[in-house]
């Protein structure tokens, strides 16, 4: 079986950003590790639901917040011991505005060398 990073057509770039998971029970604190033009990869202490579209409060450093509506595509548990858990998580976007979605590709541009 391929390694599922030989199957990205997107660049990603490593960042740490804060966001915030809108959740019908409230809401949950992450951090990205990762993001594409079409996706966002997280860390968070919850597990989110597949297949959901969840919205997303993502915290560039100097930008406004961007506003994401997102599918969870995959998820993995990283450590269960106690209180130290942290779940992994692969968001695909569905939804995000235009000047937001060019925020992206723009930094995305200026960052893939």
């Amino acid at each position: 079986m391929s390694d599922p990073a030989d199957r990205r057509m997107h660049y990603r770039m490593d960042v740490k950003w804060p966001v915030t998971i809108i959740m019908k029970s409230g809401t949950v604190e992450g951090e990205t590790t990762n993001i594409s033009a079409q996706g966002v990869s997280i860390f968070c202490d919850e597990p989110l639901l597949m297949n959901v579209i969840y919205t997303l409060h993502i915290r560039p450093p100097d930008y406004d917040a961007i506003e994401v509506s997102g599918k969870v595509v995959w998820s993995d548990m990283y450590g269960i011991d106690g209180e130290n858990k942290t779940v992994g998580i692969g968001v695909c976007i569905v939804e995000i505005s235009d000047k937001d979605h060019g925020y992206f590709k723009e930094i995305l541009s200026a960052n893939s060398g």
